[in-house]
């Protein structure tokens, strides 16, 4: 699974107008990060990965595809720094650590995009976990 990164200016209207451009072609998002400062980065992650990456070329976005892994986190302090610790130490950027799936006081299921995916699945290993959307979540939103 890849998930798409896009930069631009942060201003009023700009997930909008992204979000617009993958709607206007029936794609669903499966999940999504945003990350705000002087410049704004969203990343997309859809299971429809040709639509996404069609829709985001038609309506002109620059964007990066990173490969992502999903793993599994207990719900508790340090959880993040062991992992950030652990590609830090296999020489793994990262480049997205987003929450895809998470019930409190249990594990959360994330997803992280890196530079060096077959390192990071080495690293983490015994964390890995996949993640998919429930069948259920599609028929009761309508979405396909």
């Amino acid at each position: 699974m890849q998930a798409f990164i896009l930069e631009a200016t942060n201003q009023p209207g700009e997930l909008a107008r992204q979000a617009a451009a993958i709607a206007a072609r029936g794609i669903n998002i499966e999940a999504f990060s945003l990350a705000m400062g002087e410049r704004g980065g969203t990343a997309f992650l859809a299971h429809d990965e040709t639509g996404l990456r069609s829709a985001l070329s038609d309506a002109g976005f620059g964007y990066r595809e990173v490969p992502i892994l999903t793993i599994g986190l207990e719900d508790k302090p340090g959880e993040v720094a062991v992992v950030a610790k652990r590609l830090a130490d296999a020489g793994v950027n990262i480049e997205l650590f987003a929450p895809v799936d998470y019930k409190a006081g249990r594990k959360a299921t994330v997803a992280i995009g890196v530079d060096k995916i077959e390192d990071a699945r080495r690293a983490l290993a015994d964390q890995l976990t996949e993640w998919m959307v429930p069948e259920k979540v599609h028929a009761a939103s309508g979405s396909r």
